[in-house]
């Protein structure tokens, strides 16, 4: 799948394909991500690939219910 600047977040696995998308645009590493954000490498990439985790389903869970259209682009 393509990824464009601003990326439509419809569900966990555009969410984990943004994430990759914006984090090699910036040049890093999975394991220099998770270390800036302190959570494991494995749970990124888990992210990533669009693995459905507690916290990535009730967030887009949340907007869902919310009628709430996510964009994802880099900030200037």
């Amino acid at each position: 799948m393509e990824v464009s600047d601003p990326y439509l977040v419809y569900n966990v696995e555009a969410l984990g394909l943004a994430v990759k998308h914006f984090r090699e645009q910036a040049g890093m590493t999975q394991a220099e991500l998770a270390q800036k954000m302190g959570i494991r490498q494995q749970y990124l990439s888990e992210i990533e690939t669009g693995k459905m985790t507690e916290q990535t389903q009730r967030l887009v869970g949340m907007f869902k219910l919310l009628g709430v259209m996510i964009f994802i682009g880099r900030s200037d």
